[in-house]
């Protein structure tokens, strides 16, 4: 069956292209889709660990089983922004004159 791969952010980068099409046994599952997508970009296979995995647009387990024609997405970490900042304390007005 035929997928659709699509790589977004860090991921995108490290293979060097926003889609792939992979040929996979019937019954495969996202982390067979995974590990076929990381034999063909190396780069990726170290990544694994840190993915959450979306099967047509909706968050799914890795260990579904996906079929024929499923756009696959996997997520990578969101980074980014600055912490939340914490107000400081109101002074006591000052009595030095």
């Amino acid at each position: 069956m035929r997928v659709r791969v699509r790589l977004f952010a860090s991921l995108r980068e490290a293979a060097g292209t926003e889609l792939v099409e992979l040929d996979l046994p019937d019954g495969s599952t996202a982390e067979e889709a995974w590990r076929r997508l990381a034999e063909a970009h190396p780069s990726l296979a170290g990544r694994r660990r840190s993915l959450s995995v979306a099967v047509n647009r909706r968050y799914a387990r890795f260990e579904e089983p996906l079929a024929p024609e499923d756009e696959i997405v996997f997520v990578p970490p969101v980074s980014g922004g600055s912490p939340p900042s914490i107000p400081a304390p109101p002074q006591p007005p000052s009595t030095n004159r």
